[in-house]
């Protein structure tokens, strides 16, 4: 029998992940989003035409924005000249921004680690609050990954 946390995890489908933000950073703590969408942008979500690479989120008259995430035109929609790159409001309550406002001024970055589709088939983004690493920081990341590959192809072989 599965628990509630469990069957919400295997019903969301992950459509875009920032691979990159969890080496270069250390995540203090994830918050999920609602992202204010266009709806040929919703189509090209679906088709999972977007990108998160050089995605990050910023404060702008008590609200938070994300700025840089890719998402492609369409075929039929790409007359309508829209800006990939366009910056997108995110969705969060009052107190989660007033938080993360305060927080983000103890030299942390907010950015988005994945986007998701939830129950109700609504997009949303999670998005964390982040302190960036040091260079030590990221080799000892690159040794566990090498051991835990290692170990992995061990078992495999016997």
């Amino acid at each position: 029998m599965a628990t509630k946390q469990h069957s919400k995890a295997l019903r969301r489908k992950i459509l875009a992940k920032n691979k990159r933000a969890y080496f270069d950073y250390t995540i203090v703590h994830e918050y999920t989003a609602g992202i204010v969408l266009k709806g040929s942008e919703v189509k090209s979500v679906r088709a999972g035409q977007l990108s998160l690479q050089e995605a990050y989120c910023f404060f702008a008259k008590h609200e938070l924005w994300l700025k840089n995430m890719h998402i492609a035109p369409l075929g039929q929609d790409a007359s309508s000249q829209e800006d990939p790159l366009r910056v997108r409001k995110l969705l969060l309550q009052k107190c989660e921004l007033r938080k993360l406002h305060r927080l983000k001024k103890d030299a942390m970055t907010i950015v988005p680690l994945y986007c998701f589709f939830n129950d109700k088939a609504c997009m949303k983004i999670c998005i964390a609050l982040v302190r960036g690493k040091k260079l030590y920081d990221k080799r000892h990341t690159i040794k566990l990954r090498d051991l835990e590959r290692s170990m992995k192809r061990e078992t495999s072989h016997t």
